[in-house]
């Protein structure tokens, strides 16, 4: 499998959920799944930001994963190198669900993560820039976000089911090892060394 520019690319992790008897997809960060078939699709998040995007007609729908780079605090300037990782990361979701079969103007998203519980990071509050800049997109694409659990102190479990909409959080109160924080950092630390690469086209 060839990998996206901005570590951005199709989970590969797939198997059968026991405890909700359903097909399911899991994505890391810098991962994203779509799909047709009832089925799950299932992340952990801490300052990461997950958007949940589907036609509510079709019920096609999909998830992403993303980061924004620690470098980029260019004062929101929207060509600024953080802003074309989140774009890029946004785009390549809504490709797919397009690709697929979804309608754009059937699109609904509902947003989650940006937990502020990433303390390695130098960039003060990085899940609130990661959350802020994925709700501006949405508002600026006129995607409606119909549902968000964002910012706070928890990492989450986020359990999405694209053909009814259905999401169900878990908030992570004890963590009793640091994969989440581990995961996040290795793709933090991938971000600032990964050129970007292609055009980016902003509406």
């Amino acid at each position: 499998m060839v990998e996206h520019a901005f570590e951005e690319h199709l989970a590969p992790n797939q198997y059968y959920d026991r405890q909700f008897d359903i097909e399911a997809a899991k994505i890391l960060p810098g991962e994203y799944y779509v799909t047709r078939r009832d089925m799950l699709i299932v992340t952990v998040l801490g300052s990461c930001v997950s958007a949940c995007i589907r036609d509510r007609v079709s019920g096609i729908g999909g998830m992403n994963h993303f980061m924004l780079p620690e470098s980029g605090t260019e004062n929101g300037d929207p060509l600024s190198s953080s802003a074309r990782y989140g774009t890029y990361a946004m785009e390549m979701l809504i490709n797919q669900l397009i690709k697929l079969g979804a309608k754009r103007p059937n699109l609904e998203a509902k947003v989650f993560g940006g937990g502020n519980v990433m303390r390695h990071f130098t960039v003060h509050n990085i899940g609130e820039r990661n959350a802020d800049f994925a709700l501006e997109y949405l508002k600026t694409e006129k995607i409606r976000v119909v549902a968000q659990d964002l910012v706070g102190i928890y990492p989450r479990k986020v359990y999405f089911f694209p053909k009814t909409g259905k999401v169900l959080i878990k908030r992570l109160r004890n963590i009793h090892n640091n994969t989440i924080f581990e995961r996040e950092k290795e793709y933090s630390s991938r971000l600032q060394v990964t050129p970007i690469a292609g055009d980016v086209e902003l509406f």
